[in-house]
């Protein structure tokens, strides 16, 4: 599966931004989705991920009712919604998957190693 993260950009603070995953390849509609980031000299960091049956979801503490994740299982598409932006967001975001066939309510713990495929990110950089 090969992935790819899209919708980056330039935001002030306060705004919004929403990120796409698509998959190249192969459908992206049985497998949990995550959203991780990596901002400069800082280690990958947890943003959220879904379930893909698309009712469960799971998020860092630090993007709670902040960012959204949704999925279009008939498009093949994963988004990030992020809102209330502040400069401590900035950073390349990532897509990856999970392990193909789990339940559809299931997530994957939120780490790295639990997601087989990753794609090329997308810099999301927040201005004060």
């Amino acid at each position: 599966v090969q992935l790819q993260a899209s919708g980056g950009g330039l935001v002030q603070a306060g705004g919004s931004l929403r990120l796409s995953c698509e998959a190249s390849g192969r459908t992206l509609s049985n497998y949990p989705i995550g959203w991780f980031r990596q901002a400069p000299g800082k280690e990958r960091e947890f943003v959220g991920a879904i379930a893909w049956g698309g009712s469960s979801t799971r998020y860092g503490d630090s993007v709670k009712d902040r960012f959204t994740v949704s999925r279009d299982n008939a498009k093949s598409t994963v988004f990030l919604q992020m809102n209330s932006l502040k400069p401590e967001d900035t950073a390349v975001y990532y897509c990856a998957a999970g392990k193909f066939g789990r339940s559809a309510y299931c997530i994957p713990p939120p780490l790295m190693t639990e997601y087989n495929y990753w794609g090329q990110g997308t810099q999301v950089t927040v201005s004060s």
